[in-house]
């Protein structure tokens, strides 16, 4: 089970196979990291949660002296309420109600005061009309916060409003006319661009997005496969990508073309965790080829890793291309 999880994890992302051990290692740890403390709360902790009785009697006292500290809030009835006044009636004395005609886009606050308007309400229209509002009608008055429906329905009888001398017509004619096009020129019609054959060894991203089936996400897994590979050296190395479904494998095929070389490996000289960079080799194989060469001298050929037990005929026949002697 093991084994099949490092094999899955290293055709997934390209790493070698110590690169995917310690991959494993780590999210093991992140995982015991974050489901540990859970764990341990959960089965390990219910003995500290029992409170003691004298505890109990401490928490109670505390309580009480809280209760006696806090102050306690104001309570009216409803007698109180008929003699408590707010402040702004405090400070402002009513005044005689004149009512008179007034426009609400010219008014004072003073003016506001004497038709019957708190304070306040006459100082908000004032800080309104300020910022540039404007009362057009005289419904308009009612969508001041605060004003009372019934101050409105007293009040709507003397509001006057001015109305605005339309100069619309005079505008326009002053306007010149702009002149209009009948025949627009056709925008030029949306052309895919064609896809030729290119280098798959030395492609982008952005080539392989071009193609069906293979997206963002695909085709940085084909890139970093080439890259760990050294390059492909055969079209039928595609099918060892993650992942491709027939129709990706179709677009590749007719459209990828392996052109240039591969990145070739020193078999004499590398050293074991050299060999173990590349995807076709373990880390055991790596440190066999290294212990063969030191024993029985430089390989001439591919041939001569045959006698490596572990190495297969098949194995070598694909890791031939990336060997140099």
């Amino acid at each position: 089970m093991l084994k099949r999880l490092l094999y899955l994890i290293r055709d997934e992302f390209g790493l070698s196979r110590s690169q995917a051990r310690g991959f494993l290692v780590i999210a093991a740890v992140m995982i015991l990291c974050w489901f540990g403390p859970l764990t341990y709360d959960r089965f390990m902790s219910e003995e500290s949660t029992i409170i003691t009785e004298a505890d109990s009697r401490k928490a109670d006292s505390l309580l009480a002296i809280l209760e006696k500290i806090q102050p306690e809030k104001p309570y009216y009835s409803k007698s109180d309420r008929s003699t408590y006044q707010p402040k702004d009636s405090e400070e402002n004395p009513e005044r005689p109600l004149s009512l008179f005609y007034f426009d609400p886009n010219t008014a004072s606050t003073t003016q506001f005061q004497e038709l019957g308007m708190p304070k306040f309400i006459a100082e908000r229209i004032v800080k309104y009309r300020s910022k540039g509002g404007q009362f057009r009608k005289k419904e308009d008055l009612q969508k001041i916060y605060g004003l009372a429906p019934d101050l409105y329905e007293r009040l709507e009888p003397y509001i006057n409003i001015p109305e605005k001398k339309e100069t619309a017509t005079a505008t326009n004619e002053a306007k010149p006319s702009t002149p209009s096009f009948s025949n627009p020129l056709p925008k030029p019609a949306f052309t895919k661009p064609t896809l030729v054959a290119f280098d798959i060894n030395t492609a982008d991203t952005s080539q392989l997005i071009r193609l069906k089936g293979i997206g963002s996400k695909l085709a940085a897994r084909i890139v970093k496969f080439r890259d760990g590979l050294g390059g492909f050296a055969s079209t039928a190395q595609f099918a060892e990508v993650f992942g491709l479904d027939s129709l990706a494998l179709s677009e590749l095929n007719h459209f990828a073309q392996v052109r240039s070389a591969v990145q070739k490996i020193s078999i004499n000289t590398a050293s074991p965790e050299e060999l173990d960079r590349h995807p076709y080799l373990s880390k055991r194989q790596s440190e066999i080829i290294v212990r063969y060469r030191e024993q029985h001298g430089a390989y001439k050929t591919a041939q001569d890793l045959l006698n490596i037990r572990i190495l297969d005929e098949k194995l070598i026949n694909k890791l031939a291309p990336y060997l140099a002697f």
